[in-house]
């Protein structure tokens, strides 16, 4: 049994399609019992967040798997099939190992090298154990891609100026400020993300910072702990007459701030622009809100491209963390193809062993005459045989098991001995 992947990012498609095929951290246990009840998927582990969609699955069967993932992932965004096909990307085998290895090194990150994805990672296998939908198929795999990207973060320097979203968005937001000195900067969301550009931005010399969240709770909590000021979600669009920029990252399903929420603060700040950074996914603020005079809308596109252009990574480093992923991911494959053939090989031998040792009871009366001695010469030089006979193939097996080749000579030796 092998590993499937099905995915979508923001490689592959558009911010609109991540939005409607999201899954918030909340249902997916659900999500993972009903992937885990399709045909020909044995295991899976879905890792969402705010650039991606991917189900990881173990599977026995590549196109039955993929048909039936597929059209789930296309039924619960309610999107059509034709719609999303093009967007989505599906990987098998060594393939899919070494692509996961490549996300949590934070290589296929909006970010390159952010440290968020290893946990977000953690987190998604973790929520498939505690489902039961991972299990000696995929736990040992995330358990290992997790040590990779411990591995690329420890030996190169990728994600030294950059190492998250949430730095990455509060970087385009003093960019566009000229800094944040003497500057009232609004934070929407307390989790993650929205905790993440606040802490960034609260050693920051000269910023006031002000936080609300959807829980008053956790917006006093991470007040109190970076020195601001919080502010209950009813307050926040006052507070937006006055402030320079609203930083907003929250796991609503839906709209936080609309357009006609929006517009009457426009129209409060007498002529003053204001800066929206919204990386939520689903979005936070209605992307209309972006036509307002004064109103400048930056979304997960914008820090996207603000990223690749302020990395600061050379090109020596980045292939110094794709070596490691590319190295370890064969390491991975040649030792699941010897697991995969050691049965089969064990098998082989106990079946030649038994042949062996069925032809010495057969023979028995007439070794009679031979003493232990003579009896024990006949037996080494029969054993002899047929370890002889058995070391050639079994090398062959090994050898070949990396490799596509194996699958033919396993076939070959399961139709010769009946295996």
């Amino acid at each position: 049994m092998s590993v499937l992947l099905i995915g979508l990012s923001h490689r592959s498609a558009p911010l609109e399609l991540l939005e409607r095929i999201s899954a918030p951290h909340g249902v997916l246990p659900k999500t993972l019992a009903r992937l885990s009840e399709l045909p020909n998927v044995d295991e899976t582990v879905v890792l969402s967040t705010c650039n991606r969609l991917e189900v990881y699955a173990s599977a026995e069967k590549f196109h039955s798997a993929y048909e039936h993932i597929f059209d789930h992932l296309a039924e619960q965004a309610s999107v059509a099939t034709a719609d999303m096909s093009g967007s989505v990307y599906s990987l098998y085998g060594s393939d899919a190992v070494s692509h996961l290895y490549a996300v949590v090194s934070g290589l296929d990150s909006v970010v390159l090298g952010e440290a968020e994805i290893q946990g977000q990672v953690k987190r998604a296998w973790q929520t498939a154990e505690a489902a039961g939908t991972a299990g000696a198929n995929l736990s040992p795999l995330f358990r290992r891609a997790l040590g990779v990207g411990r591995r690329v973060r420890a030996e190169t320097q990728l994600g030294r100026l950059l190492a998250s979203v949430s730095e990455a968005a509060v970087a385009l937001a003093s960019d566009h400020l000229g800094g944040f000195a003497g500057r009232r900067i609004a934070v929407l969301g307390a989790g993650e993300m929205g905790g993440g550009m606040a802490k960034a931005i609260a050693p920051i010399r000269g910023a006031e910072l002000v936080l609300a969240s959807r829980s008053w709770q956790r917006a006093q909590e991470l007040a109190r702990m970076l020195g601001a000021r919080a502010v209950h979600l009813d307050e926040l669009a006052a507070e937006l007459a006055v402030a320079d920029a609203l930083l907003t990252s929250t796991a609503a399903s839906s709209l936080v701030m609309d357009f006609d929420e929006l517009e009457k603060v426009m129209a409060e700040r007498g002529g003053r622009d204001l800066l929206v950074v919204d990386i939520a996914v689903p979005r936070d603020v209605d992307p209309a809100a972006g036509a307002l005079d004064g109103l400048r809308l930056c979304d997960m596109s914008d820090v996207r491209s603000f990223a690749a252009a302020n990395g600061g990574h050379s090109e020596a480093e980045i292939r110094q963390a794709w070596a490691i992923v590319t190295a370890e991911a064969q390491r991975h494959s040649e030792q699941a193809a010897e697991r995969d053939v050691a049965p089969l090989i064990s098998e082989f031998r106990r079946r030649i062993c038994d042949i062996s040792q069925a032809e010495f009871d057969r023979f028995d009366t007439r070794l009679a005459s031979l003493d232990a001695e003579q009896r024990r010469t006949v037996e080494a030089l029969v054993h002899g045989i047929v370890n002889k006979v058995l070391h050639e193939p079994t090398v062959r097996l090994k050898e070949a098991a990396p490799d596509e080749g194996s699958e033919h000579l396993a076939g070959a030796l399961r139709k010769l001995f009946d295996i």
